[in-house]
């Protein structure tokens, strides 16, 4: 290795040519050397040693010594030296001082210069990846411009300029092929500090590569007059883009298109002809939905905010377009506005709306006992459910045509005599099934889950307590690379993840195994608040010890009294009650 058997002249130059080859500090490639000649030192001398090496980086002069350490008793005689034969050398040294031996140089053989030779090449590697990845960590998001070096196992290495990115199988645009030399264009979507393998990761099948596209065609994206919300993609086929501007005279849809489709010509050209449709995006939801089904005409949206679906009506003749082919149209429309998206004929939509009247009606019929035409009335009105009608407020019920006080009254007394048989029913089940009524008493366990519970097993509180959200709902496992459901105590329909996990933590809490949160409030509610307990709590309730009161409980339990209740503080007051 000449970088090792240099003269010190030498080894300036060969360290200056090395850091503007790699574009890395000088010195970092010095002190690679120094590590080099340690190490080959080392294998000289003993392991055991402990040699430095130092190079000048104004003169390249090489300095090698072996330290030895003064210590009150020696552990170890290859890197100690007692304190009596220390003060012979030097009379007034201390514990801790080092001793430094020079050494003389090495004649390094074929072995040494070639163990020393890895050592650099590994520290300038190293050097490298850190530079690489300072270089590029602020430039996530990015457009990135490169030559492609090869391509392996489908993955494209790309040179773009002071590093490498690779652009991986699955972040390419199918039936794409590159060759060594092709340029090209990708969205750098992540830069990862790894030891080894790829940094830069590049995409051309990424969403937000689409939208940097239109930034670099459209000026008035460029500039933020026009604002891309949302992208959709299937790469290499088509894909969904929906726009807004923030000035009324400008067209968001026709500023993407261009003059005669220049502008978004250029984006398809770059992507090989992907198919590009251009939505006007808008704040009500179901206007958002109807552009994003396009070109599909779309006859009533119903939105379920709760379960985050949509169920969209199209004309029978519009199914096809609305579906798209392979379902690729409704797909990325889901995509592009956040819903699930689930299309029906108006015929369809029709049968089905009849075939839940019916169900609804012959419900209201066999449970509460009254004729068809009654039965009817409720369906029509809206009560899909027992629960609906005994839980209605009396003189809504009574307000409608055709039913009164006195049936309201009646109907609301046979739907909680029908609720309270059914309670009855469940919970006898529960205590057959052996399920403690503690369990009961946990937020969010009802009679039906805990039935549920039961047949799984879980019949206590520590038996709840010790479940995982997985035990709950379920887990996928990946086995060759298939995803492979597995089914947990419910189903994800009955009990969503989230749900799940207070469950766990309010059995936690129940069975004393952890404390109870502190209750959270927020901004929105705090006005009117009371300084209790070291928090703010909402006008009219009382806290101690983390707990919650209304004014009657608070008086109960002796945490206000009448006196106190009295008191209205005002907004000003210090030490508001």
């Amino acid at each position: 290795m000449t970088a090792i058997s240099a003269n010190r002249l030498e080894i300036l130059q060969i360290a200056d040519a090395v850091a503007r080859e790699k574009g890395i500090d000088r010195f970092i490639v010095i002190e690679a050397m120094e590590d080099a000649m340690q190490k080959a030192a080392r294998a000289r001398y003993g392991a055991e040693h402990d040699i430095r090496v130092t190079i000048d980086p104004k003169t390249g002069d090489t300095r090698m010594v072996r330290c030895l350490t003064v210590v009150e008793e020696v552990m170890q005689d290859s890197v100690e030296i007692d304190l009596a034969t220390a003060r012979r050398r030097k009379p007034d040294v201390e514990p801790g001082f080092v001793f430094e031996e020079e050494l003389p140089a090495l004649e390094y053989g074929r072995v040494a210069a070639q163990t020393a030779k890895q050592v650099i090449l590994q520290k300038v590697r190293d050097a490298e990846r850190d530079r690489q990845f300072e270089d590029f960590k602020d430039r996530v998001g990015d457009i990135i411009n490169g030559v492609v070096k090869r391509v392996e196992y489908g993955n494209t290495i790309v040179d773009i300029g002071r590093g490498e990115g690779v652009i991986v199988k699955s972040q390419a645009i199918p039936r794409e092929a590159f060759q060594s030399g092709d340029r090209v264009r990708a969205f750098l979507y992540d830069v990862r500090r790894e030891p080894k393998g790829h940094q830069v990761f590049l995409s051309r099948a990424h969403p937000q590569f689409m939208a940097k596209l239109f930034a670099q065609e459209v000026p008035e994206v460029n500039s933020g007059v026009i604002e891309i919300k949302s992208v959709a993609r299937d790469p290499g086929s088509r894909a969904k883009i929906a726009v807004v501007s923030y000035d009324g005279s400008i067209d968001p849809v026709g500023a993407c298109v261009g003059m005669r489709g220049a502008r978004v010509q250029a984006v398809v050209a770059e992507l090989h002809g992907e198919r590009v449709d251009i939505i006007p995006w808008s704040q009500d939801e179901a206007a958002f939905l109807v552009n994003a089904l396009q070109p599909a005409e779309v006859s009533k949206v119903v939105i379920d905010s709760d379960e985050g679906r949509v169920e969209v009506v199209v004309p029978s003749e519009q199914l096809s377009l609305g579906i798209g082919r392979r379902g690729q149209n409704v797909r990325l429309a889901s995509m592009l506005t956040g819903w699930q998206i689930d299309i029906l004929t108006e015929e369809q939509d029709s049968e089905r709306r009849q075939k839940e009247f019916e169900t609804r009606t012959n419900l209201f019929v066999s449970v509460l006992q009254i004729d068809e035409t009654l039965a009817q009335l409720l369906a029509s009105e809206g009560f899909s459910s027992i629960e609906d009608v005994a839980y209605t407020d009396a003189d809504e019920l009574a307000s409608i045509p055709g039913i009164g006080p006195d049936n309201g009254a009646e109907l609301q007394s046979r739907a909680n005599d029908h609720l309270a048989r059914e309670t009855q029913k469940l919970d006898e089940e529960r205590l057959a099934l052996g399920v403690a009524d503690e369990v009961l008493d946990i937020a969010g366990v009802t009679l039906a889950r805990a039935i549920t519970l039961g047949k799984a097993g879980v019949k206590t509180t520590d038996d709840l307590a010790g479940l995982t959200p997985d035990d709950l709902v379920g887990w996928v496992d990946i086995v060759k690379g298939q995803k492979v459901p597995n089914k947990g105590v419910f189903d994800q329909k009955e009990l969503s993840r989230e749900a799940a996990e207070a469950l766990i933590l309010h059995a936690r809490v129940a069975a004393g195994w952890i404390e109870a949160p502190e209750p959270e409030y927020t901004a929105e509610n705090d006005e009117g608040y009371y300084d209790e307990a070291g928090g703010d709590y909402p006008e009219g309730e009382f806290a101690e010890d983390g707990l919650v009161f209304d004014e009657d409980e608070a008086r109960e339990a002796g945490i206000m009294t009448d006196e106190a209740a009295s008191e209205t503080p005002s907004d000003g007051d210090e030490g508001r009650s």
